[in-house]
């Protein structure tokens, strides 16, 4: 095959000017290909992705904590590293082997290692097949996608957490492998849910669409929103007490801070710090800021739909 001078500089056009990433997959399997001469096996590249994804790294690091990381505590083979009561890793009992102690301590390792393996099989790794759950590319996408990519019960979105695909009844109570039967939960979530519990949250990302149709707060005209985020606004309150007085209030109608999910109190959080900067460039003389919640009518509150000043 006769090769133009020009191609070598293809790759090099690619990357620079015609690649469009919807994900890091492409250069992660360029780089992988060129670390390996030019030509990799399909398992080396997806060794090569599997090192960047953060979920497993997050997925692995719980199971060791909570799994051969207290089996090997409690027999007094490790012990724990922490940074306050955060466990941060793990460190021998023993630190003194010389080098051919490690060296041959490794090799026992890999002994038992191939010896389970031989034994069980890809059994050992039954739990991610076809047949055990296995949740293709294209489901998880749609089940995310359904979810609107945000843990259906903390609300955590992707980029801040791992997030799973889980059974809503799991399959040891005969949930089916079905779209119907799944949502998205973040690690966390579907780590403490288990295999017990059938609980099904995906209503709770319905309730962030709950409106009051007589809530003044529910039926804003457009003119008044200052800012918002996906799940709170900000507006010039109607009566102010001071120049620049704002309110910011969920999207969601709630009675009170108390009613309040998590990822709504990370948005107002949010949107507090926003307002705050944007009041001290358009005025550089202030020098302070009141934040005010009322919670309930004997604390003054007047509008039964969550608002802070």
């Amino acid at each position: 095959m006769m090769e133009n001078a020009d191609d070598k500089f293809v790759l090099r056009d690619f990357i620079q000017n015609r690649m469009r990433m919807s994900h890091i997959y492409q250069p992660l399997m360029i780089k992988a290909l060129l670390k390996n001469d030019g030509q990799a096996t399909t398992e080396e590249i997806a060794k090569a992705l599997l090192a960047y994804d953060q979920s497993q790294v997050e997925y692995y690091s719980l199971r060791t904590k909570t799994m051969v990381g207290k089996v090997l505590t409690n027999n007094g083979v490790v012990e724990s590293v922490k940074d306050g009561r955060q466990i941060t890793g793990y460190r021998l009992t023993e630190t003194t082997h010389t080098e051919a102690e490690r060296a041959a301590l490794q090799a026992m390792c890999d002994e038992a290692i191939n010896a389970y393996i031989s034994k069980r099989g890809e059994a050992i790794w039954g739990h991610r097949g076809p047949d055990s759950g296995y949740v293709s590319g294209s489901i998880r996408y749609n089940v995310l996608k359904r979810a609107k990519h945000r843990c259906e019960l903390c609300g955590g979105h992707e980029d801040q957490v791992a997030l799973h695909v889980d059974h809503t009844t799991p399959r040891s109570k005969g949930g089916p492998d079905h779209i119907s039967n799944y949502q998205a939960l973040c690690m966390t979530c579907n780590t403490n849910k288990r295999d017990t519990d059938d609980t099904d949250f995906r209503g709770i990302l319905d309730s962030y669409n709950n409106r009051q149709t007589d809530c003044i707060f529910c039926e804003l005209g457009a003119g008044r929103i200052m800012a918002e985020n996906e799940l709170c606004i900000a507006i010039k309150d109607a009566f102010p007490v001071t120049e620049g007085h704002t309110l910011i209030i969920p999207k969601r109608h709630v009675a009170d801070y108390f009613d309040l999910y998590q990822p709504e109190r990370n948005a107002i959080e949010a949107m507090l710090h926003e307002q705050r900067q944007s009041i001290l460039e358009k005025d550089n003389t202030v020098t302070g800021f009141n934040v005010g919640i009322n919670a309930g009518a004997s604390a003054g509150q007047t509008v039964f739909h969550l608002s802070y000043d």
